[in-house]
């Protein structure tokens, strides 16, 4: 049986690169709740509303896409006072996937017009069903030998 879940982080594109970098994950501002409620290998994609947190150019795409790898949630010293908390995770190749071709599939959303809406949480859990047709879109193609 699958006991692993399917989460939502998201965040703006910047900072989801930076979590990229440095092979972990944050959300709702460096809040430790929402990452204690996930497991080892649990499904973790980042949605990213806008290209820079400070900035206005929308994305309203699926940025990134991880598993998550370390049984720790700990605080990070970010300087300047920021201390947000993190949790390790795996992230895999992929491609930026625009979310307005996958309303109409995504179970998720409930209220096709008002989309947006949930997003708001900045963390929530999804199906596996969601998961695995947003995976399928985009983690970027293998080239086979």
């Amino acid at each position: 049986m699958n006991t692993s879940r399917y989460w939502v982080i998201v965040a703006s594109k910047n900072h989801v690169l930076r979590g990229v970098q440095a092979r972990v994950a944050q959300a709702n501002h460096g809040k430790a709740a929402p990452l204690k409620r996930m497991r080892v290998a649990d499904g973790v994609l980042f949605y990213s509303p806008k290209v820079e947190f400070e900035g206005n150019e929308k994305l309203q795409a699926f940025t990134a896409i991880a598993h998550v790898v370390g049984e720790a949630v700990y605080p990070f010293d970010l300087r300047g006072g920021f201390i947000p908390y993190r949790r390790d995770v795996k992230y895999l190749p992929c491609n930026d996937l625009p979310i307005q071709p996958l309303i109409p599939d995504l179970t998720f959303i409930e209220n096709k017009s008002s989309w947006g809406y949930l997003f708001r949480y900045g963390f929530f859990e999804i199906p596996k069903v969601d998961f695995d047709l947003i995976a399928s879109q985009i983690l970027k193609e293998r080239v086979h030998a």
